[in-house]
């Protein structure tokens, strides 16, 4: 699944980019995330929980880092996680770009290309779009209310 999101944020493209190349910080952003940590140069360890529908996830896995260009704005992630118990598993590969508008506007383009395996895949799209738009919604709006507070 294909997934394409926008957000305009009142910052500075330099600390837009800054902080969304810290893989903790931007983190802390999505909802139902518990921990993230380093486990290595470049690659994160995380749990993330979310209830799709009728079911309840508690997705374990990694974050590597593929590409990161602060001068550019660019960054590629490749994130894998597994449910255990419901025995399915996302693949993600998530592209990030960030845009000056203005002295302090900054667009953010989040392009991500999902597999969802298993039972998980059982899901349907539909499902799965409506709760990713859900996490999105909630993630721009913690994201601009963090980068708000920092100036």
């Amino acid at each position: 699944m294909r997934f394409e999101y926008t957000i305009r944020v009142e910052a500075p493209v330099e600390r837009v980019t800054a902080f969304l190349l810290d893989v903790p910080a931007v983190a802390s952003c999505v909802p139902g995330v518990e921990a993230v940590e380093p486990s290595g140069a470049g690659t994160y360890r995380g749990v993330m929980k979310v209830k799709v529908g009728p079911v309840s996830l508690s997705l374990a896995g990694n974050v590597r880092e593929e590409l990161r260009d602060e001068a550019t704005g660019r960054a590629r992630l490749h994130a894998e996680a597994a449910d255990r118990r419901v025995g399915g598993s996302v693949r993600a590969v998530l592209d990030l770009n960030v845009v000056a508008l203005g002295p302090v506007e900054t667009e953010v383009a989040i392009v991500s290309d999902a597999h969802l395996l298993g039972k998980l895949g059982e899901f349907g799209q539909p499902l799965i779009r409506k709760k990713a738009d859900q996490v999105f919604a909630e993630f721009s709006e913690t994201l601009r209310q963090r980068l708000n507070a920092a100036g």
